[in-house]
Formats: C-alpha cells, sequence, structure tokens
C-alpha cells in the first residue's frame, strides 16, 4: 500500500516542517509515502482551482481520504482498525487530501471515499498535517503491537 498526502500550499513552519519530516520518516518504515503540494490560490474561484489541482493528483483508482470538518471522528484504535481493513482489502494507493484556506471543493468532496475529521477542535493547515501524519504512524503502532501508542 502507498500513502498519498496531497495539500494544499507548503508547510512554510521549520517547527512544523521538522515534525512533518520526522513522523514521514517513521511511518515509511509501514508503507510508502508521498506528499503532493498544489498551489494556493486567491480570489472567489480559489476553491475550484485548488480542487481541480488536488484531483488532479489523484489516480483513478485511488481509494480518497478526505480530512474534513463533517468528516467521521474515530478514535486512534477506531483508526488502526480502519488502516487494517485497507490492508486486507489490498488497496495499492490511498490519498489523503487537505483542502486550502476556503476547504475543499465540492468535486473533491464527491470524489472522496471517506471523511474523516482529525478533531472537533480547528487546527491550522500545518498543524493537521502532523497531526495527520502521526496519528497514521501511531496507528500503524498498534496494527503491529509496538508500545508506541501506550
Amino acid at each position: 500500500m502507498k500513502f498519498k498526502f496531497v495539500w494544499v500550499g507548503k508547510t512554510r513552519d521549520p517547527n512544523w516542517k521538522t515534525l512533518q519530516a520526522e513522523y514521514l520518516r517513521r511511518l515509511s518504515h509501514f508503507v510508502n509515502c508521498e506528499i503532493m503540494e498544489v498551489r494556493d490560490s486567491g480570489g472567489p474561484t480559489a476553491i475550484e482551482v485548488e480542487g481541480n489541482d488536488l484531483l488532479s493528483k489523484l489516480n483513478q483508482n485511488t481509494f480518497v481520504v478526505l480530512l474534513d470538518v463533517t468528516g467521521r471522528h474515530l478514535s486512534t484504535p477506531e483508526l488502526a482498525a480502519e488502516l487494517d481493513k485497507w490492508q486486507n482489502r489490498s488497496l495499492r494507493e490511498v490519498a489523503f487530501i487537505i483542502g486550502g484556506a476556503q476547504g475543499a471543493s465540492s468535486r473533491v468532496a464527491e470524489r472522496a471515499d471517506v471523511k474523516l475529521s482529525l478533531s472537533f477542535l480547528t487546527f491550522t493547515h500545518e498543524m493537521a498535517r502532523v497531526i495527520l501524519i502521526e496519528q497514521l504512524y501511531r496507528a500503524f503502532t498498534i496494527i503491529k503491537g509496538f508500545p508506541y501508542q501506550k
């Protein structure tokens, strides 16, 4: 299985960038990973432009997880169970999408196989990226029976 992280904009803050790289390194012990950034847009059509750019990064058979405020709230063990199901289904590629400042376009939402919310709280995009990758890493440690999650 391969994870694609597709999001709008770059991680600019060096502290978040370092954490992102560290958890991506850890996660890559369990699954191949790739980050694909699309340019953030401005103006009244930004959400549609960004949405088209996000969708252009996906393959037709990619399983898509959209991070969205209206998405499912999962505990870390529940996330681990979902990942385990995806592995058992032999999914080849899972893309995690984080939209821009205005969210994700309706086309991106329609393309999503799963909508996931990280929290009832609101995070910056840079924080959300790190939290997502860390939680995926933590979920794999649960699946493999490692002590990290405790």
